[in-house]
């Protein structure tokens, strides 16, 4: 039981896993959280910010710009992987049953999200939780062109990327003692994601309610 507890303890604390796991770790779980199902799991935004704090306070020591070089290609294979595990399954996502890491509810909110932002999705999609782990996937099971797809794809992981390891650099850099108080940047972040995801939803399931459908 105490290592389930510690297990949960290195999800919910991102700088842990870093710590633990190094950048090896890091890069890992990139991939997984932005192309495999149950990668929604992982807090990929808190992720980012705390190596960028790490990376700044020489605890992850490691040059900023191979950490972020590194990081964006492990964010755009993560999504090709995405992309063609929802060309293989296809409709099959829609029958699949629920199971503990795959549920209908997160498939059906993304699904919603994407249908509001279309190939944008995967950019402003990289910034939401549940979201950039899905998103790829329908677009392979959608059919768009790759070409189209791997476009929007690095777009959005250089995006990504540059903006919230960049954040928890200077964070690391400007605020004393920043690693101490990094559980209320992740707290911050993690609301901010919720928010996005729920207005999208939200203002997608009002337009449909109103045409009808």
């Amino acid at each position: 039981m105490e290592s389930l507890t510690d297990f949960y303890d290195l999800l919910i604390h991102s700088d842990k896993l870093i710590r633990v796991g190094g950048l090896t770790l890091l890069l890992i779980i990139v991939y997984l959280e932005t192309g495999v199902f149950f990668g929604f799991i992982f807090a990929g935004d808190a992720l980012l910010f705390s190596a960028g704090l790490l990376c700044g306070t020489d605890i992850l020591n490691i040059n900023l710009f191979a950490l972020l070089f590194l990081v964006t290609a492990a964010a755009i294979a993560g999504n090709i992987t995405g992309y063609y595990t929802g060309k293989f399954l296809g409709k099959r996502l829609h029958t699949k049953k629920d199971s503990w890491f795959f549920k209908k509810r997160h498939l059906e909110k993304t699904r919603l999200f994407y249908e509001k932002y279309g190939g944008m999705s995967l950019v402003a999609g990289r910034f939401v939780w549940i979201v950039r782990t899905i998103v790829p996937i329908l677009a392979g099971a959608s059919e768009m062109s790759f070409r189209r797809f791997n476009t929007f794809n690095v777009a959005g992981a250089f995006l990504w990327v540059w903006i919230m390891v960049p954040l928890g650099y200077l964070a690391g850099h400007l605020i004393p003692d920043a690693e101490e108080n990094l559980g209320y940047f992740v707290l911050g972040i993690s609301i901010i994601a919720t928010i996005v995801l729920a207005r999208g939803v939200y203002n997608v399931s009002r337009k449909r309610s109103n045409s009808g459908f």
